[in-house]
């Protein structure tokens, strides 16, 4: 368990433990409610550490989750070009941590307000609250955008603008469901398929053309 991601849910256990220990001495089985929601919170902030593939033309997925989107469509916040979407989501017994595509530096982070509808709705992606980051190296820019759903409400950023990161590196999470999306080089090989699951910072996505 990491501490950092852990450190993230420290008000929400300390609220349970006690909550369970005041409910002992009235019902045993409402403390035991309590607890067990205690320990799938320490099992929603697990974080395990990932093998990451080493071939700097592979790109990995940003988080764990279902593939749900592949399209084509307009990136046009960074890139402002034609980029590949492949949107993932995170349901509530993924791990929430979000990890770097590929090996690069930050340029680019912007925090959007807006709404939390779920982040299966097809509006989700140009209404929800977001948090958009661009990471660059010497192959290209490849865009990564977290997403607030219904009952994910927050997102937790640990990277900053200039921070140069390996592959496979944390760079944030978001708190319970969501939805995180990569945009990709239209020159990129897709190596997932919609209903694929994924896991962030070992799973490979696609793979850029030899230089």
């Amino acid at each position: 368990m990491r501490t950092q991601t852990l450190l993230e849910a420290r008000w929400i256990l300390l609220i349970l433990a006690l909550a369970a220990l005041a409910t002992w001495f009235v019902s045993a089985w409402l403390s035991l409610i309590f607890l067990a929601l205690f320990l799938f919170t320490v099992a929603f902030f697990r974080d395990p550490d990932r093998p990451v593939p080493e071939d700097p033309n592979l790109i990995v997925a940003p988080a764990d989750g279902r593939v749900t989107e592949i399209v084509d469509l307009d990136e046009d916040e960074v890139l402002k070009i034609k980029t590949r979407r492949i949107g993932i989501f995170l349901s509530i017994f993924d791990v929430h941590t979000n990890r770097a595509p590929i090996d690069g530096r930050i340029i680019y982070r912007k925090h959007h307000e807006g709404l939390c509808l779920d982040a299966r709705d097809p509006h989700c992606p140009e209404k929800n609250e977001a948090m958009t980051w661009a990471f660059e190296n010497l192959r290209g820019t490849i865009v990564v955008r977290q997403l607030t759903g219904a009952i994910a409400r927050r997102i937790v950023a640990w990277a900053n603008v200039g921070d140069d990161l390996g592959k496979g590196d944390r760079f944030g999470m978001i708190r319970f469901g969501s939805r995180t999306e990569l945009y990709l080089p239209l020159h990129a090989e897709v190596l997932v398929k919609t209903g694929d699951h994924v896991s962030g910072g070992s799973t490979v996505i696609a793979r850029l053309p030899d230089r």
